[in-house]
């Protein structure tokens, strides 16, 4: 067993609308790499993956989380709305405070596990 578990924090933030981790990688690659192929890379996800993911954000949301400028010869580039980073920020927030408040009950409970059955 590990030092301290994984566990991974899902928000279904209203019918058919969720988010976690996976979605708030996707927006911080993209903030720090400016491209959506870049971030899905890191995620090692596909291009086709990582856009229909910020096409349901962006539709979920009350304003888009990600805003994208077309290529040319300057190159085109991915960022996220200032929407986009207070929904990132938020998650990590709510992330971290998980994490401070759960951790002991976690670990008590990965305590639990038979030697061996742990993954």
């Amino acid at each position: 067993m590990s030092e301290f578990p994984k566990s991974r924090l899902r928000i279904v933030l209203a019918p058919g609308v969720a988010f976690g981790p996976g979605k708030a990688d996707l927006l911080q690659g993209i903030a720090e790499t400016g491209s959506i192929r870049a971030a899905g890379n890191r995620l090692s996800m596909s291009y086709k993956r990582a856009w229909n993911l910020i096409g349901e954000l962006n539709r979920n949301f009350a304003e888009p989380l990600v805003e994208t400028e077309k290529g040319g010869a300057g190159g085109g580039g991915t960022r996220l709305t200032p929407m986009g980073e207070a929904v990132l920020a938020r998650f990590r927030a709510i992330e971290a405070a998980y994490q401070a408040a759960a951790g002991a009950d976690i670990r008590a409970l990965q305590a639990l596990v038979r030697p061996g059955d742990a993954e």
